[in-house]
Order: structure tokens, then C-alpha cells, then sequence
């Protein structure tokens, strides 16, 4: 029998590297490359799969509850990585760029082991996250600038 701390333990680590995983692709090339740059030792990572580009068939529903139907191919790049400490990253973009997709799932595998997590963390995935969170409150702002209240007025029935 499992007990519930460890439970609770896998389903925060699964949680966390799910984000993790998201910030990662959704990092600049730019932004990947100054951190591997800082970073005090370089890991020596070990090439398992790719990076190699293919097709993905995206899928949509209209209105968000609708039948689905298949929207048109995007192009992804991914790559999966083995440090020499034994950790295994792996990374999914949108686009072709290949050494964004290998240096993403460097960082992954380096936030897996305990000894870079923090730095991963505070170094990367924190500054990525507020870079998107800012974009985001920019685009609502200028959507809600554009915004129209409508309102009916009613007759009386003179």
C-alpha cells in the first residue's frame, strides 16, 4: 500500500514538472542560452532521441465545447537528453529550432536532480513565467481599451 505523503509527493513532482515542462517551451532561444551560459558547470548531456523536427495535428472545438475537428499541422521540434548523472530530460517546442529543443531538456534534466533545481527555478522558469504573466496583463489591458458596453434603454409606455 502506497501511503498518502508519497502520493501527495508524486502528484506535487508531477505537477511541478508539468510547469516546468510548459515554461520550457514556451522559453526564447535567448533566454535558454544566457542561462546555460551562467551556469557554474556545464552538465555533459548525452543525445537519446533527436532533436528531430516533425508535424503534430492540431485540434479545435468550436466555442471550446464543440465537436472536435482537426484545426491544420504545426510544427514541432523536440529532444530527449541523459545526463552523465543519469537524469533524462525531455522537451517539446513549437517551430524548428533545434538547439532550443536540446538546451530545453538539458534544463529539464537538470530540474529533476536536487542539487540545480533551485537554480533552475529561480535562474530560468521564474523569470520565463513573469515574462508571459506580463505579456498577458499588456494583452488584456489593450483588449480591455477596446471594450464595448452595451446597454438597452426602455420605453415607457406613454
Amino acid at each position: 500500500m502506497i501511503s498518502a505523503d508519497r502520493t501527495d509527493a508524486a502528484s506535487q513532482t508531477a505537477s511541478g514538472r508539468k510547469r516546468a515542462a510548459d515554461l520550457l517551451a514556451r522559453a526564447e532561444r535567448s533566454e535558454l542560452l544566457a542561462v546555460f551560459d551562467a551556469l557554474p558547470q556545464k552538465p555533459v548531456a548525452h543525445q537519446v532521441r533527436g532533436p528531430e523536427t516533425g508535424l503534430v495535428m492540431v485540434r479545435g472545438r468550436i466555442g471550446g465545447g464543440g465537436a472536435p475537428f482537426n484545426l491544420g499541422e504545426v510544427t514541432v521540434t523536440r529532444a530527449t537528453v541523459r545526463l552523465d548523472t543519469g537524469s533524462v530530460g525531455h522537451a517539446q517546442a513549437l517551430g524548428t529550432d533545434r538547439e532550443k529543443a536540446r538546451l530545453a531538456a538539458i534544463f529539464d534534466a537538470l530540474w529533476q536532480e536536487d542539487a540545480t533545481k533551485d537554480f533552475v527555478e529561480q535562474a530560468l522558469l521564474l523569470p520565463i513565467a513573469e515574462r508571459i504573466a506580463d505579456a498577458e496583463r499588456r494583452k488584456a489591458d489593450e483588449t480591455a481599451a477596446t471594450r464595448v458596453d452595451f446597454f438597452t434603454m426602455v420605453r415607457g409606455d406613454n
